[in-house]
């Protein structure tokens, strides 16, 4: 476990408490994505979530106040993270939260339903992408959903799209903190193209992915998991 968690984005002390305002500042319609996603995967047959990278457990918050009954596991690698979703949700039976990896799930339990928000533009495309999109289709049965939102583009895409992003922050901001970050996201991050992207999920075991939503940089995707095996896994 030791050497994957040095592959994955920690999110601890200062950066987890300000998680929440960070979002909602750096990406648009942040709120908007979120809010319906319970209505999205409203028709699934299985109503057992797997949200991958769950942080605070803001999209947890979402599936929780709907009227279905949703049987939801939020894992995060971030103790403080899980911490403070644990506080807003610890009053909810049908929420089971777990400090770790995917890999260190139960191989035996599959999940309908599973989401990876805003996590695989933190790993490199050195085989940690792939291996995360393959612990997480190998957790799901047969068919099930699968929700990404991510940074998704090639270089000239993520330039230009950063340009609109700029233009959509709020008003007040530092200058300087702007251009650190938007520096970041085009020069430290590990965005990939959409056609890299849907061969990464293709490999892994999924269907061919449907981009269903963008805001700037941030792209939704919507796939299932394949039904058999083909020689891409």
């Amino acid at each position: 476990m030791t050497d994957k968690m040095n592959n994955v984005e920690i999110f601890d002390n200062e950066r987890a408490t300000g998680y929440n305002q960070f979002v909602e500042t750096w990406i648009p319609n942040y709120h908007y994505f979120l809010d319906r996603l319970p209505k999205l995967l409203s028709e699934t047959s299985s109503k057992d979530l797997l949200v991958v990278g769950c942080g605070t457990g803001n999209e947890i918050e979402r599936f929780v106040k709907v009227p279905e009954h949703w049987t939801i596991t939020g894992i995060d690698p971030s103790p403080e993270m899980i911490k403070q979703a644990n506080e807003k949700l610890q009053n909810y039976h049908n929420v089971t939260l777990i400090d770790g990896l995917v890999s260190d799930l139960d191989f035996e339990k599959k999940y309908g339903v599973a989401t990876l928000l805003l996590v695989l533009h933190f790993l490199d495309d050195n085989g940690n992408k792939l291996n995360l999109l393959k612990d997480i289709a190998d957790r799901l049965v047969a068919g099930a959903t699968f929700v990404m939102l991510d940074i998704t583009g090639n270089r000239n895409q993520i330039q230009q799209n950063l340009k609109v992003l700029k233009l959509l922050l709020p008003d007040g901001l530092d200058k300087e903190q702007i251009n650190n970050r938007l520096n970041r996201i085009e020069n430290e991050l590990f965005a990939v193209s959409e056609e890299r992207l849907s061969q990464l999920l293709q490999e892994a075991g999924f269907e061919p992915p449907l981009r269903f939503f963008q805001s700037s940089i941030y792209m939704g995707w919507l796939t299932k998991k394949r039904s058999k095996r083909t020689p891409l896994d």
